[in-house]
């Protein structure tokens, strides 16, 4: 193997966008939001045995990639059992029809395996291969690799060693998505107590689950007890899930803390910069699990930034990129490895649950003539404000609906529920300060919408604690503004509605306060000259 030529240095890096599908319609999604190449796999061989692709939407989905000019990687990144060997000899003989532009490993038998069998197809380390050196990244080069996936838990500074070292392989990293409280990945907890493996591809993501501290004494009672320097030898510690009343797991802590954690999601935005300027080759972000909501808001945002960085690197700002992140529902975002240990801010030691502001609303299923129907995705209330999300750029479409008229019936209704393909028709007309024509083009089947999501006091606190968190993760606030004191008083939030109060001013399609009240006037006319628009 070690006299395989190896790729020529790669000259100009211009970093892709590389996007998960978990189906075929996700794959397509990832497609309109930006995506410069695809991840995507079999669910029994690629460790998501949620994946809804079979071989013939692999291959369909590879078509529609390829004609786009985009790439697509298929995921063999499982690592084998003797059972698992004559599936992988189906399976790359498939994969040789489908023609990919990678295939992903992390078992040195598959790779080897590959080789011999399939020569032709370029070979993509995981990050399950927990590559943490440039040693080991010229190892994978030495065996035929043209691209490595290096570890979450590589720092910038140990990757832009390695990027030194190794400047003629591409490398990979993770910008986004969720975290694992173990070695990427290499997890044993969800096997032990939900008998699904995570290095199979079903993970229980156990960590995540509530847990309760039980404190046992010596005779075997449990119970309430104020525990002191003086009698914390004296006790026996153990966790209780939720759903597991009266099992109690041991737990050992030492200086560092505890092992069962949930980790926050991993957000690489506030330092893309850095991370482009070095000449990383391809940023992906993890979800092939994730709603095609997720891709849509995370892909476009992604998208956006990498183009305006590339357009003037010395002005480059990600606030805007990341606030846009924000809209989509997350358990808080952290820079994870980025720069060395985690921190005490990596993990939510309070809630799993993924919160934002904002909810998927609507899904564009046809543009017609006259109008556009789109399939509702959450419960729609009369003032309820839509957020558009347009591809192929940062613009957004807001229209602020009153009532809504059902595709199935035609019946007007004053409120709508999702569920059963449920879809509503919204006529371009109702777009009136861009225009019918300019909504016609924007609006292609496939685009969503979002809407704002009522929080209550305790979410609406956990989703400020979150932010504050990472701004603490930053540098950009003291430690001192998540001690429980200096919190703000938690308050529910509502989404604007009907009336003077409920607008944003932000001049929505449809929007009576903002369009016809006099108290409006002053935004009315910025807002017109912004746009050219008469008022």
């Amino acid at each position: 193997m070690s006299s395989l030529p190896r790729p020529k240095p790669l000259e100009g890096r211009r970093a892709e966008l590389l996007l998960p599908a978990g189906d075929l319609f996700r794959l397509k999604t990832a497609l309109l939001y930006g995506a410069d190449a695809i991840y995507a796999g079999l669910p029994d061989l690629s460790l998501r045995t949620k994946s809804e692709f079979g071989l013939e939407e692999l291959a369909e989905g590879a078509r529609l990639v390829h004609a786009a000019g985009k790439r697509l990687y298929l995921t063999l990144n499982l690592f084998t059992q003797n059972r698992d060997v004559r599936r992988l000899e189906a399976a790359v003989e498939a994969f040789r029809s489908i023609r990919p532009d990678g295939v992903i490993v992390s078992d040195i038998g598959v790779l080897h395996f590959l080789r011999k069998r399939a020569p032709e197809l370029e070979i993509h380390v995981s990050t399950q291969a927990n590559v943490l050196s440039y040693l080991t990244v010229q190892a994978w080069q030495e065996m035929g690799a043209s691209l490595v996936v290096l570890a979450r838990e590589v720092s910038f500074e140990e990757l832009s060693e390695i990027r030194a070292e190794c400047p003629d392989i591409r490398l990979e990293t993770f910008v986004h998505g969720a975290m694992c409280m173990t070695y990427s990945g290499r997890c044993l907890l969800s096997n032990y107590l939900a008998e699904r493996g995570s290095n199979q591809g079903s993970c229980a993501h156990s960590c995540r689950w509530k847990y309760s501290l039980k404190v046992q004494k010596a005779d075997g009672t449990t119970g309430t007890i104020d525990l002191t320097s003086e009698n914390m030898s004296e006790f026996n510690f153990f966790l209780e899930e939720e759903f597991r009343p009266g099992e109690l797991f041991p737990i050992e802590e030492d200086a560092r803390g505890s092992y069962i954690l949930n980790a926050r999601d991993l957000c690489l935005m506030p330092r893309l910069a850095d991370y482009l300027r070095l000449g990383i080759d391809s940023l992906k972000v993890e979800g092939r699990n994730k709603s095609e909501y997720y891709l849509a808001v995370v892909g476009r945002a992604y998208r956006a930034a990498i183009d305006r960085y590339y357009e003037d690197p010395e002005t480059f700002d990600a606030r805007p990129f990341f606030e846009e992140l924000e809209t989509v529902p997350s358990r808080g975002y952290t820079e994870g490895f980025h720069s060395g240990r985690l921190g005490p801010t990596a993990h939510n030691y309070s809630s799993s649950a993924s919160l934002s502001s904002f909810e998927y609303g609507l899904l564009v299923r046809e543009v017609r003539e006259d109008d556009v129907v789109c399939e509702i995705k959450n419960r729609l209330l009369p003032g309820d404000v839509l957020e558009f999300l347009v591809p192929g750029g940062f613009e957004i479409l807001r229209l602020r609906l009153y009532e809504f008229v059902s595709y199935e019936t035609g019946e007007v209704k004053d409120r709508v529920t999702a569920g059963e393909g449920r879809a509503i028709v919204i006529p371009l007309s109702a777009f009136h300060t861009e225009g019918a024509e300019v909504a016609r083009r924007s609006l292609v089947p496939g685009v969503v919408a979002r809407k704002g999501r009522p929080l209550d006091a305790d979410k609406s606190e956990q989703l400020a604690f979150d932010r504050a968190s990472f701004n603490v993760e930053q540098g950009l606030l003291p430690a001192s503004a998540l001690a429980r004191g200096a919190r703000a008083k938690p308050q529910a939030t509502r989404a604007p509605k009907l009336g003077a109060l409920g607008c944003c001013a932000l001049g929505c399609n449809g929007c009576l306060p903002f369009w016809n009240e006099p108290r409006y006037e002053t935004a009315r006319v910025k807002y017109c000259a912004s746009r050219g628009l008469p008022c």
